[in-house]
Formats: structure tokens, sequence, C-alpha cells
């Protein structure tokens, strides 16, 4: 990867990478679903695969702080149902993430975000107020959250959509998804290692000199997660993911 050659980015990529890693410490502060504005950014700064080693050890960073801050809600028996299923999507990405061309790699990217679009807009469309919670409903959001994590780290729609359908109230619902994704997250870094090869000491090192974006943005989501009106937001994310969706497909 020549572009992490001594950190000879284009003042573009940087300006993307730290706008990303603010909108990371965001999302891994509570305020979940925006973290996907920030992949389709991540894919036109450094490429669609590239971009997942990039992302992970600082999605890795967030949650860290996520899992200490919000520990104390976590719902483990509603994660413990998801996991397995979790964890075999992970391994279901690593084997296409690995077959795959880049362009078509950035197709999937785009095509599971425009997906996720279409799931949270029908959600929010739906009169009622539970998703069926079926064993079938767990095993599919289960595979769906692995395998879209490994391929494009474009999972949260899914996790969203499972744990609003069990209900759980908002300290409850962050609690246990930043265990679910810390847990996922620490998973899927050998694959990146020593099977996809795309996280390297350069993509590390790139990582932590962008660790003062993600906490400015944890400080920030912090209070925000108090404040904003979820509706609002969800209408917005919803727009902002679209876009993005979009622009990796005409990159």
């Amino acid at each position: 990867m020549s572009f992490f050659a001594n950190f000879g980015l284009e003042p573009y990529q940087w300006i993307l990478a730290l706008v990303c890693a603010f909108i990371f410490g965001i999302s891994k502060a509570g305020i979940k679903g925006i973290a996907i504005i920030a992949i389709p950014l991540m894919a036109i700064a450094f490429g669609g695969k590239a971009s997942t080693g990039i992302v992970l050890p600082m999605l890795i960073m967030g949650d860290i702080f996520a899992v200490w801050y919000y520990s104390r809600h976590a719902q483990w028996g509603y994660l413990w149902k998801l996991l397995p299923w979790v964890l075999s999507g992970v391994l279901i990405g690593v084997w296409v993430g690995d077959k795959i061309p880049e362009a078509l790699f950035k197709q999937i990217m785009a095509t599971i975000i425009l997906l996720s679009v279409g799931i949270l807009f029908w959600w929010d469309r739906q009169k009622v107020k539970r998703i069926p919670n079926q064993r079938w409903f767990g095993i599919t959001m289960g595979l769906l959250v692995g395998f879209t994590t490994m391929v494009g780290n474009l999972a949260g729609p899914f996790a969203n959509i499972f744990f609003l359908a069990m209900q759980l109230p908002k300290e409850k619902f962050i609690g246990t998804t930043a265990w679910l994704f810390f847990i996922v997250n620490l998973f899927k870094v050998p694959f990146h290692l020593f099977v996809w090869g795309t996280i390297t000491v350069e993509s590390f090192v790139l990582d932590l000199t962008l660790l003062p974006g993600i906490l400015l943005g944890l400080f920030i989501g912090i209070r925000l997660v108090k404040y904003i009106k979820e509706h609002h937001y969800r209408q917005l994310i919803l727009v902002l993911t679209a876009i993005g969706a979009i622009l990796i497909f005409v990159q």
C-alpha cells in the first residue's frame, strides 16, 4: 500500500480521515447509525478494501471507550443470542471478501449501504411496535451483521434493527451494541492481518495519529446523546447514508 509510505497522503485524504475519525467517535459515544456516513468517505480516500483495515482499529479505539462508559447497561442475554451467528457471518465475509476484485468490492459496499437505508426507512414507516423476534429473525440479522461488518464495517443498521425489535431502552441499547461490536471487531483483526493484509504497521500508525479526532467525537457525542431528537436524527441519517452509497457508485 504505497500511499501509506511516509504518510505520503494527499490533503483530501487527511481531511476525510480526520472527519471520519470524528464521526466514528460520535457513533461510539452512542449516536448509532451515523458511522455509516464515514464508511464511503474512507473508501473514497483509501479504496474500498484497504479502507476496511484502516477503519477497524479506529472502531476498536472507540469500542474501548464505549464498553467502559456503557458497560453496566449491557444485556448479555440478547448479546449471546446474536453473537454466534454474527461470528459465522464474519467467516463468510472473510471468504467472499478475499475472492472479489476491488471494483466489485466497492459495489457490494454501496449496495449494502443502500439496502441498509431501505431497511431503516421501512422500519420508520411501520406502525407496529415490534419486528418479529423469532429464531429465524435472530439468525438472519446475525449473519447479516457479521457479513457486512467484515466486508465493509457496515453492520450498524442490521444490529440496530435487531435490538430495536427487542425494545431495549436507550442506555441498554447502547451498552449491548457496544459490547457486541467490541467483541466482533477484535475477532476480525486476525483476518485483516493475516488473510487480507489490510492492517499494517503503517496503517496502524496512521490510526494513532487520528486518535484525537476520535476522542473529540466521543466528547461531543456523549453530550449529543442527551439532547438530539431521534426522529429528526434518523431522517437525516437516511438521507446522508444514501448520498454516501451514491458516492461509492460514481467514484
